[in-house]
This record gives structure tokens, C-alpha cells and sequence, in this order.
């Protein structure tokens, strides 16, 4: 099954376009990633030609946090690597022991990325979500594919799953009645299961706390019976800790090497130190989640004793009285357990005991 995390929250550092169109930089964020423990480090792979039109205005977003006003094509052909550049990326990932990805935003940087640089899956970011033809084919080549689904309604997200669904089967003659018919079929939905994991996603840079909408993580459990899990764009690292108590398989989150860079990311990122807590804090919480079986631990047996109380002498008790009114509750708790106050009072002592003794009748 190849939509497995090994038991792990699977967490992408997200070094996105915040190496400012470098490989020498891009090649710092790798080091960084790769130093905070991050499973995978992720890039964004495209041409500007293919991906905007040359009038395409840039988000509000990019407008602030970079305080340029021009159009998304000079924007992103500054943030552009070659393919070369990548080449070189992919081998430097390898020889840091972490996963390279990146997402792909035109058919010929995906046919690249697939082909030249033999990723292990696929990110298909929010603003694709409606892209049904470059969905299919990433479909098609059959490698896990995690779906942001920022921007999106339930019924988009399931219209993006069909095309998945029916990629993956190895349909032909694609059309939206045939993506439906892949999605609800026992095939379709084996498949999903199979290769895809859906993230929750609010595309704002930084995300308002308010428009988070934690809840969707368990909408979508129950709506896709997928793995879910959260790109997050808040500033902070509260957020993705606290989806890992949602169940979350995957955690995304954006990266730079300092937040005073030019770029339209850079300021909605986490600094090398913050995200070394965050995946810090992740792990302590994935650990923290336990079994959910409710039963003394290891340390807490240790403590026990300690902690509790038993049935003690209330006062000096000679041999054959009656213990009522005579017991009192104290620590430690190696004798009787108060749990029995009520039957024992009612025994006679048979032995004499000096105030505060344990109990042992």
C-alpha cells in the first residue's frame, strides 16, 4: 500500500519559491530541513511562461508581503530554478538523507519531475484544484498524491477526486460523468484509499487564525475516508502541533532563512529555529497520543504508592476490638486501599496496633 507513513505524522518542510530564484540558497534550505528532522523538504517546480498569463495580476498577498506591485509572470520568472538547478536540488537531497519533492505546475515541469528527477509523490497544490487535466496526469503515473484543497468546497474536492479515481484506474475517455463513475465505484474508492491523502488548507499568507477551521480535518475523515492532514500558513507553530491530536497523517509547513527576505512567502514562514521546534513538538505530541487504552504507566506505577492512601490506625486499637470509628486514611499507599473503609470497620482487630500502623487485617 503506498499511502503509508511508516506510523508518523509525515511532516514536508515547505522551502516553496524562498530560495528567491538561487540554488545556492535553495541548497541552504535543504540543510536547514534536513537539520530540523523534517521527513521531506518541498520546492515548487514550473515555468512562468506555462503557468501565468503575462497580465495576471499578483494575489493581495504577494502585493504586501513583498511591497511590489507588478505582475505574477516578472514575480515568479525572479523565483524561477531550471530544470538543471533541480537536478543538482534532487542530488543534494539525496546526499542529506531527506525526501525530495516538489509540486509541479505545468504538464512539462510534472513530465520532469517524473521522468528526470523520479519523485516518490506527488503535491498538488489548492490553486490546481479545479485543473482537471493537469489532475489526470498526475493520476496517471500511479505514485501516492497528497491534495491541498485550499480555496475549496466539498463538492470541488470530490470533483478533483474523481479525475484521481479515474486516473489511477487507467480509464480512457475522460469526461465528468466518467469521473464520477470512478469515484463512487468500488475500484475508484479502493484506489483513493490506496494513493491519496487530502490536506486541509486555508490559502492565505499568513492565515488568519479565525479562518482556520480546524474542524475540517474531521469533515473530510468522514466525508472521504482518507487520510487527512493540514498545510498550514498561520504564523507560529501552535496550529500544526495541535492538528497532530486530529489524527493528522500529513503536516506542510512553509520555511525560510529568514523572514526578512524579499519574497512573497518569506513572512508567513518559520525561521530554521522555529521549525526545528515544530518538529520537535510534533513528535513529543505523536508520542503523547498513546494507545487510548486507560491504565497505569510504567512511572505512574512508581508514584502509586506513593500518592495513595491506605486504612491507618486513627489510635491505639488493642486485639479484639472493633475497628469502627477507629481507622483513619493516610499515605503511603502500600496497605489496605480505602475502597474497603466500610467492610473493615466492621471486623475486630486481631492484633494490637499503635496509632498511624497500617492496617493488615
Amino acid at each position: 500500500m503506498y499511502n503509508t507513513f511508516d506510523g508518523k505524522t509525515f511532516i514536508i518542510a515547505e522551502a516553496g519559491v524562498n530560495h528567491n530564484g538561487s540554488l545556492d540558497l535553495a541548497k541552504q534550505l535543504v540543510d536547514v530541513a534536513a537539520n530540523s528532522g523534517a521527513d521531506a523538504v518541498k520546492f515548487q517546480t514550473f515555468k512562468a511562461e506555462n503557468l501565468v498569463t503575462k497580465s495576471a495580476v499578483q494575489a493581495e498577498y504577494q502585493t504586501v508581503n513583498t511591497g511590489v506591485r507588478e505582475s505574477q509572470y516578472d514575480m515568479l520568472k525572479r523565483l524561477e530554478l531550471s530544470f538543471n538547478d533541480f537536478l543538482e536540488l534532487k542530488e543534494y537531497c539525496d546526499s542529506k538523507n531527506i525526501e525530495f519533492m516538489t509540486t509541479a505546475f505545468d504538464h512539462e515541469s510534472l513530465h520532469f519531475i517524473v521522468k528526470d528527477l523520479g519523485v516518490k509523490r506527488f503535491k498538488i497544490p489548492s490553486g490546481d484544484i479545479t485543473n482537471g487535466p493537469l489532475i489526470l496526469e498526475h493520476a496517471k503515473y500511479k505514485l501516492p498524491v497528497i491534495l491541498s484543497t485550499g480555496m475549496a468546497t466539498l463538492s470541488e474536492i470530490e470533483a478533483a477526486l474523481g479525475v484521481i479515481a479515474f486516473g489511477l484506474l487507467g480509464k480512457e475517455n475522460p469526461s465528468l460523468n466518467a469521473f464520477e463513475a470512478a469515484y463512487y465505484s468500488d475500484e475508484g474508492q479502493a484506489a483513493l484509499r490506496e494513493y491519496v491523502t487530502v490536506l486541509h488548507c486555508t490559502s492565505q499568507y499568513p492565515a488568519p487564525f479565525n479562518e482556520v477551521n480546524l474542524r475540517c480535518m474531521k469533515t473530510f475523515q468522514t466525508a472521504f475516508s482518507l487520510p487527512s492532514g493540514y498545510s498550514d500558513h498561520t504564523n507560529g507553530i501552535a496550529i500544526p502541533v495541535a492538528v497532530i491530536a486530529m489524527g493528522a497523517a500529513v503536516i506542510e509547513k512553509h520555511f525560510t532563512l529568514d523572514k526578512t527576505m524579499d519574497g512573497p512567502d518569506h513572512k508567513a514562514s518559520l525561521d530554521p529555529t522555529e521549525l526545528k521546534q515544530m518538529i520537535a513538538s510534533i513528535r513529543q505530541v505523536e508520542i503523547a497520543m498513546g494507545d487510548g487504552v486507560k491504565k497505569p504507566t510504567v512511572s505512574e506505577l512508581k508514584t502509586r504508592d506513593v500518592a495513595r492512601k491506605s486504612l491507618v490506625a486513627a489510635c491505639d486499637i488493642k486485639k479484639g476490638e472493633n475497628y469502627k470509628s477507629k481507622l483513619a486514611v493516610k499515605r503511603p499507599g502500600t496497605g489496605i486501599s480505602p475502597m474497603q473503609y466500610w467492610e473493615i470497620e466492621e471486623r475486630q482487630a486481631s492484633y494490637s496496633q499503635n496509632e498511624g500502623e497500617l492496617i493488615e487485617d
